[in-house]
């Protein structure tokens, strides 16, 4: 999965959680203070990703900063989508 499709993924699923539409979003949009998404619209977030990339998100391996920018996320997306949790 390439990085434009992981873009869209995001995009899609804030908009799932968000329960509205995202016009004016970038890969700098940060998750909190642009979009205001507090710890439950991040495990709804998590789950709407492992949904629409089939990344098996590990919580060990996620840090704070994972979640600064959609492209944080992105890139933590990218260097996951073939690693499987056991």
């Amino acid at each position: 999965m390439d990085r434009t499709k992981i873009l869209e993924a995001i995009t899609d699923a804030l908009g799932e959680v968000l329960q509205r539409e995202l016009l004016e979003i970038s890969p700098e949009t940060r998750l909190f203070e642009d979009l205001h998404l507090d710890s439950t619209s991040i495990l709804s977030l998590l789950m709407a990703l492992e949904d629409r990339t089939g990344v098996e998100v590990d919580p060990e391996t996620l840090e704070m900063d994972t979640f600064r920018t959609i492209e944080t996320l992105a890139a933590y997306v990218e260097s996951n989508v073939d690693v499987t949790v056991s």
